[in-house]
């Protein structure tokens, strides 16, 4: 499934969620000029290896350096598919929930929600020597949100039958409920992986791990005010 719009129209413009689509853009852009020694030490360097994470909280050793890692991350991506499927996710529904929380405060939900979610995978990986990276932890933050606030806001979808695409209007509550579902089972089913990255190194604990504490943080936030702050 995959979502092309919702029917929540925003209040403001939401120069914070295209701001971050330009960002990683410009990053993946940036990936894209690299030899592949230069990208496997770009994102040595950028994206949360949890061996080197763990590593750091065990010595202090390079631990600033290492923490920063957990929002450098969320701007990274391993391919045209990762960049794209990320960014129709933020396009389709950062909109809404940054109308809902203001500008300042949506940045600094994203960016925390994007951490912790890091950390989610970090916990479960804490020896893997694979780079963690991508906006999906950030992201499903805002789907956590999201399923709160707009739980019956339909959204228009696009469902590949064989060779035919049709679209459907699916109620976000069993949209992205769904899409929770699928990754909480991958993650648990990811312990028994040999390096707790899961299946074709996707991170789905930080996946998982972003949605609930979307979820958690989004009201805390003020997801449920009326208010609409144009800061």
């Amino acid at each position: 499934m995959v979502p092309l719009h919702d029917n929540n129209p925003t209040r403001i413009t939401p120069y914070v969620t295209y701001a971050l689509i330009g960002i990683n853009v410009f990053v993946f852009l940036y990936e894209l000029s690299l030899s592949p020694q230069e990208l496997e030490s770009f994102f040595r360097t950028y994206a949360i290896v949890p061996r080197e994470l763990t590593a750091s909280f065990e010595s202090g050793n390079q631990l600033i350096p290492q923490l920063m890692t957990l929002i450098t991350s969320q701007f990274l991506h391993g391919g045209f598919l990762h960049l794209g499927g990320n960014m129709l996710f933020l396009w389709v529904f950062g909109n809404n929930i940054e109308d809902k929380l203001g500008r300042i405060k949506f940045i600094i939900f994203y960016l925390l929600c994007g951490a912790l979610a890091g950390l989610s995978q970090w916990f479960f990986s804490s020896g893997s020597d694979i780079p963690s990276l991508g906006a999906s932890g950030a992201i499903a933050g805002v789907l956590g949100a999201y399923v709160l606030r707009f739980p019956k806001a339909r959204i228009l979808t696009l469902i590949p039958l064989g060779f035919f695409f049709y679209t459907v209007r699916i109620p976000a509550m069993f949209f992205l409920g769904f899409w929770f579902v699928q990754q909480a089972f991958y993650s648990i089913a990811s312990l028994q992986a040999p390096s707790n990255m899961g299946s074709g190194g996707i991170a789905y604990w930080a996946h998982a791990g972003g949605f609930v504490f979307g979820a958690i943080l989004g009201p805390l936030f003020g997801l449920f005010s009326d208010r609409n702050v144009q800061d």
